[in-house]
């Protein structure tokens, strides 16, 4: 278990070595560059998910070993030693979702709201606007009558696997028909719609629900998986509480509350169209309700 704390003491001596010595080139210069980026990277993804209680319980796992190795405690070295043994397969389970989430952003590249669109861009903004325009009315709709909603819209991460999972419809949307879907006793009320480009491509679909045990517990199953989608992809996803008509909307494992048809249409602008007057309104948008909160207690 020694070759433990020689593995960290040589990565120390490296990193001295090639940052004091007289030989270091341009390359060099360079390689400490990437590698500092790619550390500072990783821990700033890690405090925005699961992966830093996971750390925290690595260094106390590492912490029990200095002390077994003080103290001489065999029984306790050897299972130490058996988990270090298998440290690569361990460490591949453990951080499976942060691993596959960061190969996703590297796929997608930037994920910011000025180019979340791409997949969009390939539609006129007439057709985008027809489009958003007959989902915040639907939504506005829902939101009166207390109607439940989930609805997905699709951008550079295709999700044909869970459009699979529910009922294809590649129809125009129209206030009509979105209302009608998630009308209680409607055969396609229960589960996700979603959208593709400026299409229903499918409703009922199964969304797979978060597993972050840090959110609030008065969110409902609605509410995990919209949350759960948006971990897993880049889309967009809108909500409406059953029990309250609190409009949310959640993108990379985010939520946000207490939407309205005109917030909700300027913060859809500024991801599917783009336009730089809808990003600051919408920069202003998320400001107001991640200060704001609001409590939303819908169950479904």
């Amino acid at each position: 278990m020694a070759a433990i704390g020689q593995f960290f003491v040589d990565i120390w001596n490296n990193i001295v070595v090639l940052i004091f010595s007289s030989n270091n080139g341009i390359l060099d210069i360079l390689d400490i560059a990437v590698v500092t980026f790619i550390i500072y990277k990783a821990i700033q993804f890690m405090r925005q998910t699961r992966a830093e209680q996971l750390l925290k319980g690595i260094l106390v796992f590492l912490l029990v070993y200095v002390l077994a190795e003080l103290l001489n405690l065999k029984a306790l070295l050897w299972i130490v030693s058996m988990v270090y043994v298998n440290a690569i397969v361990v460490f591949v389970v453990l951080f499976q979702p942060e691993l596959r989430a960061i190969l996703e952003r590297l796929g997608r590249g930037s994920s910011n709201l000025k180019s979340i669109g791409k997949s969009w861009s390939h539609r006129s903004n007439d057709e985008i606007q027809k489009t958003i325009d007959a989902v915040c009315k639907a939504c506005q709709s829902m939101q009166n009558s207390r109607t439940g909603a989930l609805i997905v819209i699709e951008r550079e991460t295709k999700l044909s696997d869970i459009a699979l999972s529910g009922t294809i419809i590649d129809a125009i949307p129209s206030k009509e028909l979105i209302c009608n879907i998630f009308f209680k006793n409607s055969a396609l009320h229960d589960g996700a719609m979603i959208i593709r480009d400026d299409k229903i491509h499918a409703a009922a679909c199964i969304l797979p629900l978060t597993k972050n045990i840090d959110i609030d517990s008065a969110l409902g199953t609605r509410h995990r998986a919209a949350i759960g989608i948006s971990e897993n992809s880049d889309a967009l996803v809108i909500v409406v509480s059953e029990e309250t008509g609190v409009i949310s909307v959640a993108e990379a494992g985010h939520i946000q509350r207490n939407f309205n048809s005109i917030t909700l249409k300027t913060m859809l602008k500024s991801a599917l169209i783009g336009s730089d007057d809808a990003y600051v309104e919408a920069k202003g948008i998320k400001r107001l309700f991640v200060r704001k909160g609001g409590k939303d207690n819908g169950k479904k």
